[in-house]
């Protein structure tokens, strides 16, 4: 009896998980990075200046044109499948084809395969198939290799060295939306103050923002010019006004009407030709629907409202990829990518978009430049890998596309110059920051440091899937360059790295690039830490930085020296100087030396400087990692570690997002609360006294007032310390 009780729940089990497959959602499929490449090409081809297409400067790539989708079923039943698909196709099922374009399959019953090839230029290759059991999801097998053959017996079969990959699918998961269609949502907005300036209408919106503008009630017959602007200055200045639109009108009777292509500004100026009218302006804005979950708030009302703009300015450079700017370029820069990957970590945990733009910014093989034509653009994609990982855990991602990653690292391998490092050849920009006299010429020390950190990306990320021979080889490398490095450009006297080596001779200048990420690197000892501390983040006589971009690295250096009470105060001055400036969201650069309209000017234009930059939000990171100092030690916050720092705060509370939910702190001088839903926590934290811990996995002096406690799984923990 007892066995046939046991064979029975196998049975219902197994019906279950029969049911389970059956209800499978189908899913637009398709080859996998070819759409990120297809809408990234769409997206940066969308640039105008003064109504002037603007491409990128980079290679574009293209998606693969013809695909070849197959997948094997063993059917209970006969059944039939709806099928939808984006291109020319053919149909084959168990190798024989049907005739014409079905719009359905009919299956037999048993073991049987279904294989598609679909031929599309303008847009991605993909299908939908829903059925009971037959669907399409990312089990089905694709390739853009023909390399299919007859056998001796007459039977179709696969050539031996085809390369099938997984689909790839996203959240196309209605056959009347295929991924051609994609597009952001928008929603209607409505100006705060709209003022008449002789034949002008001024518009203002209230703050930066970006969409489409809306003519209501628009009449007459000519030209409507509409100049675009981030400043009242730019939008007034018909001739030197970065974006602009002109629409040819022929209306006797009142119309509505919309632009075509998506702006950023905060103040619009309309100018109608004579004897037209319009009744209003409005605009429908244009967004990411992605969610906030991360958070901060503090006991100083100052760093909570630069929190909020950097929030804001994050979220309207985040679109169908992390882009730079919303006025200029709109194009997809690794290096700012990069800063919006681990911003994104802290507030959005958004995965689809960081692999959407890390797939974009790589493109197809063969390589034959550096990514965006930077130099340190490319070690940024290479890391931009590393930190995915260890945030999301997402081994699948790596080990689909190691392939990439491996002949990216082989071009530049292949660059490197009799010592084993790189340099700036023909065609390469080697950028660093937009910073007055700063020498590109030679070895660079900081172009190494990033090229070092790559190498280990290659070497764990080689590990991790099991190529182990690749670990090994990527491994040595790093250790050696890292070596080189620190005997090339340390300088003892200076206690820092120099800023370049030219003939195989040490430059006397100190930069703070190469500095600075040597600290959160890892690569200097305790000593180094505090001679770099001293001799150069702390030191006025070494140049300084006015771009958020590096200053991002500079006070993350700071922090994970433990100065955040000195971080801070550079928070108020830097980001709050924007503020106090009427920043509505934070720029590409600061100098607080400028004044008025100088301010809006950069590359020699007077409008020229983007003042929604998602540079300039790395408040955002800064203060979760540094200040609520929580952070993965292992992927997918499997283990983690909080170790708060009010940094001159009375108290901070906010939310740190992870694949499991969110982890919860807050901090005051006296008393630390945390809860968590994921991993094994550690919390550190200091105290004069021995603290009160209550829900903790137990206390551990450290010594010298260092205290640990083990935070667990869904589990508040408190402690009252000073």
């Amino acid at each position: 009896m007892k066995t046939y009780n046991k064979l029975l729940l196998l049975f219902i089990f197994l019906l279950f998980c029969e049911g389970l497959q059956a209800q499978s959602k189908p899913s637009w499929i398709w080859y996998p990075g070819d759409f990120e490449v297809w809408l990234g090409n769409k997206m940066q081809s969308r640039r105008t200046e003064r109504g002037t297409f603007l491409p990128p400067f980079w290679k574009f790539d293209s998606h693969y044109v013809l695909i070849d989708f197959h997948k094997d079923f063993d059917l209970q039943e006969a059944e039939e499948a709806e099928l939808y698909v984006e291109g020319q196709y053919n149909v084959k099922i168990d190798g024989k084809a049907i005739f014409g374009y079905p719009n359905r399959l009919s299956i037999p019953a048993g073991k049987h395969k279904v294989s598609l090839k679909v031929f599309s230029q303008d847009k991605v290759p993909a299908i939908f198939v829903k059925g009971k059991k037959v669907v399409s999801d990312s089990t089905w097998l694709v390739t853009y290799e023909d390399k299919e053959w007859i056998d001796q017996s007459g039977k179709a079969s696969d050539q031996s060295g085809t390369t099938w990959l997984k689909a790839a699918q996203w959240n196309f998961d209605n056959a009347a939306t295929p991924p051609s269609a994609y597009a952001l949502p928008t929603v209607p907005q409505s100006p705060v103050k709209t003022e008449k300036l002789g034949k002008s209408l001024l518009v203002d919106f209230g703050r930066e923002t970006f969409g489409f503008i809306r003519l209501h009630g628009l009449k007459g017959r000519g030209e409507v010019a509409i100049y675009y602007g981030e400043s009242p200055e730019e939008a007034l200045s018909i001739d030197h006004g970065e974006t602009l639109d002109r629409l040819d009108v022929q209306f006797d009777q009142k119309k509505d009407t919309l632009t075509t292509l998506t702006k950023a500004f905060r103040y619009v100026n309309v100018q109608l030709a004579p004897g037209m009218t319009v009744d209003s302006v409005s605009m429908l804005y244009e967004y990411a629907p992605v969610k906030d979950r991360g958070s901060f708030h503090c006991s100083d009302e100052e760093i909570n409202k630069i929190y909020d703009v950097a929030k804001y300015t994050f979220h309207l450079n985040t679109r169908e990829f992390f882009i730079d700017g919303i006025k200029r370029d709109r194009w997809i820069w690794s290096g700012d990518a990069y800063q919006s990957f681990l911003m994104n970590y802290y507030l959005l945990y958004d995965s689809p978009t960081v692999t959407r733009t890390l797939l974009a910014l790589r493109g197809k093989d063969p390589v034959t430049s550096h990514t965006n034509t930077i130099m340190d653009y490319t070690f940024y994609w290479f890391m931009g890998i590393q930190d995915y990982y260890l945030y999301t855990g997402d081994r699948s991602f790596v080990e689909q596309f190691y392939p990439r990653m491996k002949t990216l690292m082989d071009y530049c391998l292949s660059r490197t110059n009799k010592n084993g490092m790189l340099e700036g050849l023909a065609g390469d920009w080697v950028f660093i920051d937009w910073a007055e006299g700063l020498s590109k010429q030679g070895e660079l020390s900081f172009e190494q440091l990033l090229f070092a950190r790559s190498l280990e990306t290659m070497a764990t990320s080689a590990a991790l899937i099991n190529h182990q021979e690749d670990a090994v080889t990527y491994g040595e490398m790093a250790k050696k360059l890292k070596s080189a490095i620190m005997a090339k450009y340390w300088n003892k006297e200076k206690q820092a790295l120099v800023h370049s080596s030219i003939d195989g001779k040490q430059t006397d200048n100190v930069t703070r690039y190469s500095n600075m990420f040597g600290i959160f690197f890892g690569y200097f000892n305790a000593d180094q830490q505090q001679g770099v501390k001293k001799n150069v983040l702390l030191n006025d006589k070494v140049q300084k930085i006015t771009t958020p971009y590096m200053r991002f690295y500079e006070l993350e250096a700071l922090c994970a020296l433990g100065e955040q009470s000195y971080v801070l105060k550079e928070m108020k001055a830097y980001w709050g100087g924007m503020l106090k400036e009427g920043a509505t969201s934070f720029w590409e650069e600061y100098d607080p030396s400028k004044k008025g309209a100088e301010h809006l000017s950069m590359y020699g234009r007077p409008f020229g400087k983007s003042l929604c930059h998602a540079w300039g939000a790395s408040p955002l990171y800064l203060l979760g990692k540094y200040y609520l100092g929580i952070k993965p030690l292992s992927p997918a916050y499997e283990t983690w570690e909080v170790v708060p720092e009010l940094g001159g705060l009375k108290w901070m509370e906010g939310k740190v997002p992870t694949p499991a939910g969110e982890i919860e702190l807050y901090c005051s001088t006296k008393e630390i609360r945390v809860k968590s839903p994921v991993g094994k926590g550690t919390l550190r934290f200091k105290s004069k006294s021995l603290p009160k811990v209550k829900g903790g996995g137990g206390l551990l002096n450290k010594g010298n007032g260092n205290y640990e406690i083990t935070i667990i799984k869904g589990k508040d923990c408190v402690v009252k310390y000073n």
